[in-house]
């Protein structure tokens, strides 16, 4: 608010903000992006500030600035995060150090309220548009890039140290974003991109870190549950619905409204984190909230999506509600589909028993929003399993692109 104020030399002038002397803002290159059924905003690491293009205090503060955080309101308005899990994402790229590969890609999910960004996995949705920037913005070599038909960029993820692959559509020697692939979870067509996980197994050990396909998981207050815990695509822990009193066919406003559901399933993913070796005590999960993922699995029914769309249980293998940042997730993370194909193609896991058991290479699972079809391959090496790869398909496109502004003390 401007104060009118008149000196003693009968001179107007404005006590206030407005004459204070504060930085101006800076300006960073940035593209914002849908990938998937996630929104995030791409930066080239060439283009951030000196002091973000390492790891540490200030690309962290830089990300979660953009991004609009921490937001004790929890709605992220001076920022592009749009106060959801599914939105509050970063991206870095550039140029591949890696032998073979075009592009590193490395991921940071930003926490809505508080102080934190989180690097512990990946994002698979917005691995959509990963190949798209890195051909758009010279990340990728131009004789790759065909004038018209498929161009193939192959990704390293850092955060998890993995492989994928992804095919971009290309038209008169640009990336093909428009199309009529319908995505669950995503209102408008566009473009379909494949996407392949290539050994998705996270590269935090064996992927099943306990040895065994299902376990007894412990929780105080809750009792002893079932759980397969899988380092797939992405950490999960998958427990039956009917053992935590669901059905499998929950939408959003059934888990996210409800304080003590939120609870338990944070005491479930907590739990399940520290057996799975992810963390050395409980209260470290408070700041690892990306990984791992907590999800749970029913045998196919009759369902109404978020949409209103009718889901018949004859559509679908299984189904399966996962928690994404301590919230359900409006459809299904891309890494936790990669996980839930792996389970589904193993005999004997929770997910692959929901599913009416046996072999299988491909699952199609029922979420909030819809379907989708992801598929797997597994196979049994020296008495382990190990997954060879996951496929799916996904679109991706750009929404605006420019820069981003922050004030110029944010780091």
């Amino acid at each position: 608010m401007k104060i009118r104020i008149l000196s003693q030399h009968n001179k107007l002038f404005y006590k206030g903000n407005t004459m204070a002397n504060f930085p101006a803002q800076i300006k960073i290159p940035a593209v914002y992006y849908r990938g998937g059924t996630s929104k995030g905003v791409f930066f080239k690491l060439s283009d951030l500030p000196a002091a973000a293009q390492q790891p540490g205090e200030a690309r962290d503060k830089i990300l979660l600035r953009v991004i609009g955080s921490p937001d004790p309101y929890g709605k992220q308005i001076d920022g592009l995060g749009n106060a959801s899990s599914s939105t509050s994402k970063a991206v870095i790229l550039d140029k591949s150090s890696s032998p073979d590969h075009d592009v590193d890609y490395l991921f940071g999910q930003v926490s809505i309220d508080k102080p934190f960004v989180d690097w512990s996995g990946n994002c698979g949705n917005l691995t959509a548009a990963v190949g798209a920037f890195a051909i758009s913005n010279g990340l990728v070599d131009p004789a790759k890039i065909p004038q018209n038909g498929i161009c193939t960029v192959r990704i390293w993820q850092k955060n998890i140290s993995k492989t994928i692959i992804a095919h971009i559509p290309i038209t008169n020697g640009e990336v093909q974003e428009t199309g009529d692939f319908e995505l669950d979870g995503v209102t408008f067509p566009a473009a379909e991109v494949q996407i392949e996980f290539l050994d998705p197994a996270d590269g935090e050990g064996d992927m099943f870190p306990t040895g065994n396909l299902v376990d007894d998981l412990e929780v105080p207050g809750i009792g002893v549950l079932k759980a397969t815990m899988i380092n797939s695509g992405i950490p999960t822990i998958f427990v039956n619905a009917a053992d935590i009193g669901y059905t499998g066919t929950e939408l959003q406003d059934d888990i996210n409204n409800d304080a003590a559901a939120l609870e338990k399933l944070e005491a479930i993913r907590a739990h399940g984190a520290l057996k799975m070796g992810l963390i050395k005590d409980l209260s470290e999960a408070a700041t690892r909230q990306h990984t791992p993922k907590i999800a749970w699995v029913a045998a196919p029914k009759d369902y109404v999506s978020s949409s209103g769309k009718a889901v018949k249980a004859t559509d679908i293998d299984v189904l399966v509600r996962a928690m994404s940042m301590g919230k359900l997730h409006h459809a299904m993370m891309g890494t936790a589909s990669v996980a839930i194909a792996t389970a589904a193609a193993i005999p004997g896991t929770l997910v692959n028993l929901a599913a009416g058991d046996g072999e299988r290479n491909q699952v199609v699972f029922g979420h909030p929003s819809g379907t989708l079809r992801v598929g797997a391959a597994a196979e049994q090496q020296n008495g382990k399993w190990t997954a060879t790869k996951a496929s799916m398909g996904r679109s991706a496109r750009v929404i605006m692109e420019g820069f981003v502004r922050i004030p110029g003390d944010t780091f």
